[in-house]
């Protein structure tokens, strides 16, 4: 069947609801409409499902078969409704009435929640001109209006609907004559003006709402139905509410399944939210700080469990981690499946993701940038009911997961593309519901167990205070609960916690500094183990004669090309310092090219500084809007190819500049040395006089080689990263 569109419509230009409204009937205040945008279809279009183009650089949004278009013009929400329920702004359309022309007998239950609404509508044209059936609520009574094509006729009951409650109906047409009955109460009859006895139907029959009719000024009520339809049968077909093909509706709008049966008997407190279950129960979801059947106990979170029905929602990645991502997160799973960490692109499943997930205990990192998703898998199952910790690091194409002590495992996703962009909201823990997902996932199910922390690009994400909502998060049962550290702030680490003092927080606090462990409270004794080794393959550099060399095939074909991108992570204690050096071997002075080809990253004076020579001219490239000094990690991205260089730090705003000449290639012997380089001054040409103090870390190449650091070709004086 042809889609339904609607009289009116909204043209949203730039994806803002500012619009020109085309109305034939300009009093209608909550007409129906599709949204039209600016633009062409393509992947950063808003439409969840399909995109349609249209005439003067506009497009609209539609559904596929088992959806129905949001009010927005551009969400679809899946319709396997048995009891749908109209907001008075939506309806459902099923197929045109057959062989009723002269006969119809109808029967509806229905729960009203307001006094006005079209409850049924179908007719011979889309204006209400000419023949035309309608089923209204008009202050409170039920109103049958008919119209054989020589005039109207009008029933109306003498009792009231019942609001909030379930109302019967039933009613009887033939030819000019009808009768209705309302709750069982008295029939009430009437008939139809002129000669004509016959109706045609040639459009849809519009449910709970008047659908894409105008001419509405013929009846009383405009709006749609606001309430629940449970029943409807007409002339001994009894209509599926689903949209076709598991139902009888061929298109519809702003339709949700209706609870009022199940839920009516559960009144959640506290801003819960009552979910059936399937059958006559229901439950309550609570929000954030309340528990218990009815959200009735208030909880002083902690460290967050999650039960298999709760969830955490953040807002998205968007563009923030458009080139790289890094993720820990820190938790205790006590079921062998369920989603940890979920951010997509469309709400309908398609485009961009990420997932975190276990599937038969096995940890799982799936991601896709648009052109096919590639999946990680730890090598071995979790322990249940124990800490872990996993990492996630993603660079371009290239990902890698690691799992406790497991072998470091990393993907290469297929296709070109190598950005990922995520506009949706981001869930811990799971979602409100798995039709968000993925196909690609390998569970839908929700998380069980707990998640103490997560760390995300470097910085660490309060998981209560910066949830922008949450449903069924309970306390996990952790030390932290019992506030060991009194007005100090307990920060927990896995089965122990550290306490951090705030400034201004009067003692007692104790003075542990954030890596010394504390055990969990047994009563009110606490004991102090050892500090704690931590265990990195991280290396730091001293700044003097301290570097990694690296000269195997698979490096120096990326350095030695037309092209190279460069990612990697660094901090740094020295204002000035080497990062990256490939060159080539010195010779005797009087012998020396000064267009010698070489590349070289570091710090100047706190600054990023590229430069490079292809053997006709230097370029230098300079990033002066972040000083880099600081001691703290940041992310760098620099990428040549030819002539042309870009600078990005920490998804900031690029720099750009070329070298001079006509030369494209970088033609270096040295190899490629990490954090300094030996002989410095002599090696750098005097461009550099020290390494950098500090750590590197996910030196990754071309977006698909992630150069060993743990293993290099030779390390000289070079130590372990302390975080």
């Amino acid at each position: 069947m042809a889609r339904i569109r609607s009289r009116q419509t909204i043209m949203i230009l730039g994806y803002l609801a500012i619009g020109i409204v085309l109305a034939q009937n300009p009093v209608d205040e909550k007409t129906t409409f599709e949204a039209a945008f600016q633009g062409r279809c393509g992947r950063r279009s808003p439409c969840e499902h399909l995109c349609y183009e249209l005439h003067d650089g506009m497009y609209e949004c539609d559904c596929r078969d088992g959806y129905i278009l949001h009010k927005n013009g551009y969400s679809c929400a899946e319709v396997e409704v048995r009891s749908p329920r109209f907001t008075g702004s939506g309806w459902l359309a099923f197929p045109a009435l057959r062989a009723a022309y002269k006969h119809v007998q109808l029967e509806l239950e229905f729960r009203p929640e307001a006094w006005d609404g079209v409850l049924l509508l179908a007719g011979e044209r889309d204006d209400l001109q000419g023949d035309f059936m309608a089923l209204i609520l008009h202050h409170g009574f039920i109103e049958f209006r008919f119209d054989c094509g020589s005039g109207a006729g009008t029933v109306r009951s003498t009792q009231t609907v019942k609001l909030n409650e379930w109302n019967t109906l039933s009613v009887y047409r033939h030819r000019w004559d009808a009768w209705i009955q309302l709750n069982q109460e008295k029939r009430v009859q009437g008939r139809s003006e002129g000669l004509f006895s016959r109706i045609t139907f040639r459009e849809p029959l519009f449910v709970g709402g008047p659908g894409n009719t105008s001419g509405l000024e013929r009846l009383p009520v405009r709006t749609g139905f606001k309430g629940c339809i449970r029943h409807l049968e007409a002339n001994e077909h009894r209509y599926r509410f689903p949209l076709a093909p598991q139902g009888d509706a061929a298109n519809g709008f702003d339709v949700e399944e209706c609870t009022a049966d199940r839920c009516s008997k559960v009144p959640c407190a506290h801003g819960g939210k009552c979910l059936t279950t399937g059958g006559d129960t229901a439950v309550c979801l609570c929000p954030l700080g309340y528990t218990g059947d009815l959200c009735e106990t208030r909880v002083d979170l902690q460290v967050p469990s999650f039960n298999g029905s709760s969830y955490l929602r953040y807002p998205g990645l968007g563009d923030t981690s458009l080139s790289w991502l890094e993720l820990s997160v820190t938790l205790k799973p006590t079921a062998p499946d369920g989603v940890i960490i979920y951010n997509g692109h469309h709400s309908d499943a398609s485009g961009d993701f990420i997932a975190l997930y276990l599937s038969s205990g096995y940890v799982h990192f799936t991601f896709d940038l648009g052109t096919g998703a590639a999946t990680l898998r730890s090598d071995s199952p979790v322990h249940l009911g124990e800490w872990l910790e996993i990492k996630v690091s993603r660079t371009g194409r290239l990902a890698s997961l690691k799992v406790e002590d497991d072998p470091l495992r990393e993907i290469l996703a297929p296709g070109a593309y190598t950005q990922l962009f995520l506009p949706l909201n981001l869930y811990l823990g799971g979602a409100p519901s798995p039709d968000l997902y993925s196909l690609k996932l390998k569970t839908t199910s929700s998380f069980v167990g707990c998640i103490q922390s997560v760390i995300l690009n470097r910085r660490e994400i309060g998981i209560l205070a910066e949830a922008l909502g949450g449903m069924n998060v309970g306390n996990c049962g952790h030390a932290c609960e019992a506030r060991p550290c009194g007005d100090a702030e307990c920060r927990p680490l896995r089965d122990r916690f550290t306490c951090r003092c705030h400034a201004g927080v009067p003692h007692p606090c104790p003075a542990l500094d954030d890596y010394t462990l504390l055990t969990s409270v047994r009563g009110n004794n606490v004991n102090v183990p050892p500090p704690t080794i931590f265990k990195n393959s991280v290396p730091s550099f001293t700044g003097s004669e301290s570097y990694l060399h690296y000269n195997d095939a698979d490096t120096m074909k990326r350095i030695i090309s037309y092209r190279v991108d460069i990612n990697m992570r660094f901090r740094a204690s020295s204002s000035s310092g080497l990062l990256l050096w490939s060159g080539r071997h010195s010779e005797p002075q009087e012998q020396k090219d000064k267009n010698d080809d070489f590349l070289a990253l570091g710090l100047n004076q706190g600054y990023l500084t590229l430069a490079y020579n292809l053997g006709s001219g230097e370029a230098i490239l300079r990033y002066n809007l972040t000083r880099l000094d600081d001691d703290l990690w940041h992310r760098v991205r620099a990428v040549r190819n030819e002539q042309w260089a870009s600078l990005v730090v920490d998804s900031g705003t690029g720099v750009s500049a070329s070298s001079p000449g006509q030369l494209r290639q970088l033609n270096t012997d040295t190899g490629l040395y990490v954090g300094g380089a030996p002989d410095i001054v002599k090696t750098t040409g005097g461009r550099y006089t020290k390494g950098i103090v500090g750590c590197i870390s996910d030196l990754i190449l071309d977006s698909d080689l992630s150069v060993p650091l743990s293993s290099p070709g030779q390390a000289t004086n070079t130590h372990s990263c302390i975080p």
